[in-house]
């Protein structure tokens, strides 16, 4: 997709949203994925129901605290947020958004954006179709540009979950979790994520990665 179309068609609605996205700014070392953290690394987080009165905003306002809390965000209110290659939304990758399932699709990248004075997260955002399924239904995962904090948004049968990890690529969790999937020999395994995952994973510990036996 052009510079043009991928602008008309995902950098407007997320500008709409309040996120202004930052082309080809994500810091060097940022690991490529996480998944697979456990309840000790969890720094903070929220969960409401559907039928929560005002829920997007109570979700929004959430957030925000959320993300100033665990420092999600530096001095320009700058971060990363996981985007589809293409114009690949949400609800397309839903099922197959989990790690071990793999996709057909291209695996999402990081992308730097900036959060702006008038900003609708979930709400506009997730009605955009790339934070989630539809206004009040986010769906996210967002980092810290120091990869200080990850914040995770899903949206289940009951109401939405929002969970922090703090220093996720210390997290033995994650990293055992990465490990296995970079090596794990399943047809259905996203390749070129495990490429990815593999190059940050050798580039962080040289020569001393073991395989897991997960």
């Amino acid at each position: 997709m052009g510079i043009q179309e991928r602008e008309r068609k995902m950098y407007r609605p997320l500008r709409r949203a309040g996120l202004e996205v930052i082309p080809d700014a994500v810091p060097d070392g940022t690991m490529p994925f996480v998944a697979g953290y456990g309840r000790e690394d969890i720094a903070g987080g929220f969960s409401h129901p559907y039928e929560t009165p005002r829920l997007v905003e109570r979700l929004n306002e959430d957030w925000y605290d959320l993300a100033v809390s665990s420092g999600l965000f530096d001095h320009r209110r700058e971060f990363l947020v996981l985007l589809p290659h293409g114009i690949y939304t949400h609800q397309a990758l839903l099922p197959k958004e989990h790690l071990h399932y793999g996709r057909h699709t291209p695996p999402p990248v990081w992308t730097r954006v900036r959060l702006l004075d008038r900003w609708d997260i979930m709400g506009r955002g997730a009605a955009s179709a790339f934070l989630g399924i539809r206004a009040g239904h986010p769906g996210f995962s967002m980092m810290a540009l120091d990869s200080s904090v990850y914040i995770g948004c899903s949206t289940g049968e009951i109401g939405v979950d929002v969970r922090a990890v703090a220093h996720p690529a210390r997290s033995e969790n994650i990293l055992q979790h990465l490990e296995w999937y970079a090596h794990w020999d399943y047809p259905r395994t996203d390749k070129e994520l495990q490429k990815r995952i593999a190059a940050w994973l050798a580039s962080r510990t040289p020569g001393t990665a073991s395989r897991s036996g997960r």
